[in-house]
């Protein structure tokens, strides 16, 4: 079994700061991207940022300047720092992982945590 959880969401002002937390826990032997995806009501999920196992980041338009995601290989966790905080960030930020559990299995699969809240509003 693995699990991956997120921590730091909340209610924010615009212009403020969060920083979102994520773990991978269980049975794994090797993990690939980790990254963040955003879901706003209403909307489809989207990508937001992505890391390599290395630490190359890659990032939507929409937040570039504004966020960065780092990992800890070590502790199997991705974190993303959430600075100047529009209203249209507003959405549930999801954790996501690629990873083998394995040393024999054979592709890598992705797993997901079950999401934080990001409420961004005066």
């Amino acid at each position: 079994q693995v699990e991956l959880v997120e921590s730091g969401g909340g209610l924010v002002q615009p212009g403020g700061s969060l920083r979102l937390s994520c773990a991978a826990s269980g049975r794994i032997f090797s993990i690939n991207g980790m990254g963040w995806y955003r879901q706003a009501p209403g909307a489809e999920r989207e990508l937001v940022a992505i890391i390599t196992s290395d630490g190359i980041p890659n990032y939507a338009d929409s937040v570039k300047g504004r966020f960065t995601i780092s990992r800890d290989n070590a502790k199997n966790a991705v974190y993303l720092q959430i600075d100047s905080l529009k209203p249209e960030d507003t959405a549930v930020y999801y954790c996501y992982g690629k990873l083998k559990r394995f040393p024999y299995s054979y592709n890598y699969s992705d797993y997901w945590g079950p999401g934080t809240q990001v409420t961004v509003s005066s």
